[in-house]
Parts: C-alpha cells; structure tokens; sequence
C-alpha cells in the first residue's frame, strides 16, 4: 500500500467530542434536520418493534434480566480477582496481555505493535473501545491506514462522519445518502462501487463486500473488541451480524484485541445469560448471526501472535462510585438508545460522545469527568422518563444515575457566582422567612395588575434568555392563595 493511500484514508470531522458545544447547543442543531428526525424516527421503531417481538417469545425474560445483573454486579466486587485470572488463561493460551490505564498508553502499545510488524494498515472490527480511545486517529497520525469493515462504521468513515449509535453507527443515514456516499467515495480508497449502484440494501452490501475484499486478503494485522472476555478460559468473544468480523479475526497474521475491563465475565456458564439477553436486546434476533470466540494462539489456524490490550481509562474510577458503578455493567445492546425519545428526535451527534443516549449521559461523564460544557450537560439529556430501565438487559437504574450525576455537577458549581447560583439564593432568601415571602407575593400580584389580559411573559432579557426563550413563563396571578383564602373565608391561615 503506498504512503498517499495512507495520508488520503478518511477522516472523521475535525476537532474533538470535548471541545464540542454543551447538548442543549448542540440538540437544537439536530433538531432542525428534517431528514435526521425521519431517519431516526423509522430506525429506532422498526428496531424496538422487533425487540418486544423477540422478547416476548420469552416467559423468563425477567429471570434473565436478574442474573444478567447479579453476574455482572459479582464480577464488579471482584474485578481484580478476575483480571488477574484472565491475564493468566490468556498468557496459558499464548497471547500476549498489555495493560494499558489511558487512551494515550493503549494508543502506544496498539502503534507500537503494528510498527513492529512493518505494516502500514490494518483492518478493524467495530469497536467501542478503540472509538473511545481514537485509535484510529493515532494510528493514522503515525501513517498506518485503519480500515473500518463493519458496514455501518465503512459508511461513516467513507462519509467523514462521526458514529450516532451504539449499534447501527450510520443511523442517522438513509440508504439513498449511503449510495451517494459509495459512488463518491468509494473510488478514492480502494475498489470503487459499480456505476449502476443502487440504494436497494442488498447492492449496497454487495458494494461494501466487493469493496473490502482486497482489504481483507491483504492485511497482516487486525484490530478487534470484545464483547465479553472470559476469566476462566481466556476466551474472548465477539459478536456480529455481517461476517466481517470472522474475516477479521481469522485471515491476517496478527490480532490485536482492545477489551476493556469491565468486559470481563468470570465464566463460560455466565456467558450463556448474555447470549440470550443481548441478541434480543440489540437487533431483536433471537441470537447473533456470527459469534466469534478465540483462545489465543492455535498453531496453524487464525492469527499466529495475539495481543490482548486491557484498558482502564476511567473505569475503576466509576467503580470507586457506589453510585454509578451499575454503568459498568453496560454490554453495549443500544435498547436505551432505541427506546428513547429524546434519542429519536436529535440522534447521537448531539451528545458529543462515542456513547450517545441515556447510557452515555451517564457513563461518559464518569469516564471523562465533568469539566468540560459537554459532559455538565450530559446527565440533563433526558426526561427521566425510566423506559431506557424497563428495556436494559442487564437492569442499569438509569433514570436514577442521572440524577445521582446531575447532583454532582451542582456540586461542583458551589461557590460559584452566575444567574443560576443568584436565582437559587434568591429563593432561599424568600423562602427562609415569612415575611420575606408574603413580599415576593405582593410584588408578583403588583406585576401581574401591570400586565392585563396577558396569559404568559414573551422572551425576557439576558439574565432570564435563557429560560425564557425555550419555555412559557406565566404571568404571575394578580391574588396569592394566602389573600383569597382570606378574602372568601375571612380567616388568616
């Protein structure tokens, strides 16, 4: 592959999801897409309609639900216990175990390791992990090609675009815009699509295999997730829909496998509750077209060298939270995502993070910390409507952990001086005394004389624009309980 090839691989928009505008800013960007809200509106429902067919094939859906909890919460309590075990079974299984506490450090080692092979390319497997830590971007910051190969993120990264799913990374794209975007794009990196491409899926995906085929044959290395990593044998498992990632794991000479602790299951008999709850969960099918499990290195079949990066990059600082460790047990299945409203009417770009929807309002903020506009704003991106609970396979209170996180970043605004902090003070004053109360109701029934026949305030000015310009402020009433109760029952209580 020569060296113009790598500089012209496809890039994502510039700039970082931290540097991004906080989700109020960047809602109503979305909001305005037409086109999104139809796509979104049509993916998410035709995707929960399967689900609730699937799971109610199921009497013991809710039994499942429990032990999928109680696996993942004993696997929590005791996550060095079993880190230590996978590290052994993994290095018994002859592969090569890194550890790596930060995106910087994994990026190190997963470089380092492809360098070393002399290569200038990999392929990739779709994975969370390595879109959290921007694997791609350093590897092509060291002249290394990532190519994506699952068929959502292959039309993002053609589109120069950011993933919006968790499962379907091009949701917001319908297949007339992923045609456009095969024909254009599609030439410049390798084979291009055929002239009479169509947008009916099956010569889409046609396209897209006819376009990674040479990709396959000709990479040495690949990257890959996991969905699951099991304590007791070794064993990693990934799961699919397209067999793109079986041509990933079986045909280059080496693997390289990005796993985050928390993916860790203690045994091969607990993986069996997770094959029943997240093919359900995610794509409404009773169980993946492809599951993938490799044991390291078998001589003479698949990849001769495995190495197998473990990373933390703020997870054991969510465990360190008895409140917001539960985030921990996410297996990535998209059903909060799917179910949610505010999901379905402004998508995953709006919430700046690679885990977009109710999980990542309340797991990204934990990863990242909250110092940035993004991430304060996160854990407000919901009604706290409690359907994405009623969905998660694995029971993840999250109605409950976005107001555990909402508290903390009004915790991190004490002592700070703005309208919101003045605004509360102000009512503590009014609040904290009687007379001071039955003053602020004299001057609201005063303002609501000045203002006769009116229903509602119009926008007010800075300070209060920004309250007022996205809701209805009623004119006060011009006679306070207190005064009526007095007037109609001549009492003073």
């Amino acid at each position: 592959m020569s060296s113009e090839a790598v500089r012209r691989t496809p890039a994502p928009p510039t700039g970082t999801y931290i540097g991004m505008p906080k989700f109020s800013k960047n809602a109503k960007v979305q909001l305005v897409d037409q086109q999104l809200r139809k796509n979104l509106r049509k993916a998410t429902g035709t995707i929960r309609a399967k689900r609730v067919a699937r799971v109610a094939e199921v009497p013991e859906w809710e039994e499942l639900r429990l032990a999928g909890e109680a696996i993942k919460n004993r696997t929590l309590r005791h996550l060095d216990t079993y880190l230590v075990q996978l590290e052994e079974s993994l290095t018994r299984n002859g592969a090569k175990v890194h550890w790596a506490r930060d995106a910087a450090e994994a990026n190190a080692i997963v470089v380092g390791l492809v360098k070393a092979k002399g290569v200038d390319e990999v392929v990739k497997v779709k994975s969370m992990a390595t879109q959290e830590i921007d694997l791609n971007e350093a590897l092509e910051e060291a002249g290394i090609a990532a190519w994506e190969t699952d068929l959502a993120e292959l039309i993002v990264q053609l589109g120069h675009d950011r993933p919006s799913h968790i499962l379907v990374p091009a949701i917001h794209r319908n297949r007339s815009e992923v045609r456009e975007i095969f024909l254009r794009e599609m030439k410049l990196y390798g084979t291009p699509a055929p002239k009479e491409l169509t947008d009916e899926p099956a010569v889409l995906a046609a396209a897209a295999r006819t376009h990674l085929r040479e990709k396959f044959l000709r990479a040495k290395v690949a990257v890959s997730g996991a969905n699951f990593a099991i304590a007791e044998t070794g064993t990693l498992v990934v799961v699919e829909s397209e067999g793109n990632g079986r041509m990933c794991l079986t045909l280059p000479d080496t693997l390289i496998s990005v796993v985050g602790v928390e993916k860790t299951l203690p045994t091969v008999a607990d993986l069996e509750v997770f094959m029943r709850l997240l093919p359900r969960s995610s794509t409404g099918e009773r169980m993946n077209p492809y599951t993938s499990m490799w044991n390291g290195v078998t001589p003479g079949d698949g990849p001769q060298e495995v190495h197998v990066v473990l990373i933390d990059n703020g997870r054991t600082k969510v465990l360190a939270d008895p409140d917001g460790r539960a985030a921990l047990r996410c297996i990535r299945c998209s059903a909060c995502l799917n179910i949610c409203p505010v999901y379905e009417r402004v998508g995953g770009h709006a919430y700046g993070s690679v885990y977009p929807g109710p999980i990542g309002a309340v797991l990204t903020p934990q990863l990242r910390g909250t110092t940035s506009e993004i991430d304060k704003s996160l854990p407000f991106a919901s009604t706290l409507c409690g359907a994405c609970f009623e969905v998660c396979p694995v029971r993840i209170p999250i109605p409950d952990m976005l107001v555990h996180m909402r508290h903390k970043v009004a915790d991190e605004k004490r002592g700070h001086v703005g309208v919101e902090q003045t605004a509360i003070a102000m009512a503590g004053w009014a609040l904290s005394d009687r007379k001071h109360f039955e003053l602020v109701q004299r001057l609201a029934m005063l303002a609501g004389r000045v203002l006769p026949g009116r229903t509602h305030l119009g926008p007010l000015p800075w300070p209060a624009a920004p309250w007022t310009n996205a809701r209805d402020l009623p004119v006060p009433p011009t006679e306070s309980f207190r005064t009526w109760w007095k007037r109609t029952r001549g009492e003073s209580k």
